[in-house]
């Protein structure tokens, strides 16, 4: 189980948690065509090491965050508001 340290409820279970999803993708532009978009919804790729997450304080400060953590140990390197 993972311990997430919330900058405003201090360290909580990853329970109280909802993730979010990829926070290193760019959302495409209007103007950009189908296939950019197509790519955009469905190909992820599945990265092995750090990566930056999205994840949702759904059960205490109901709060989006941004976490780093490393995909195959799931430490968590680093946590911050998503708006940093």
């Amino acid at each position: 189980m993972l311990l997430i340290s919330c900058p405003f409820c201090g360290p909580r279970s990853e329970d109280e948690f909802g993730f979010g999803g990829d926070a290193s993708l760019i959302t495409p532009n209007d103007d950009d065509n189908i296939q950019d978009v197509a790519d955009y919804m469905f190909l992820r790729d599945n990265p092995k090491g750090w990566h930056k997450e999205y994840w949702f304080h759904r059960y205490g400060c109901r709060r989006w965050l941004k976490i780093e953590r490393h995909t195959v140990t799931h430490e968590i390197g680093s946590v911050s508001p998503a708006t940093e």
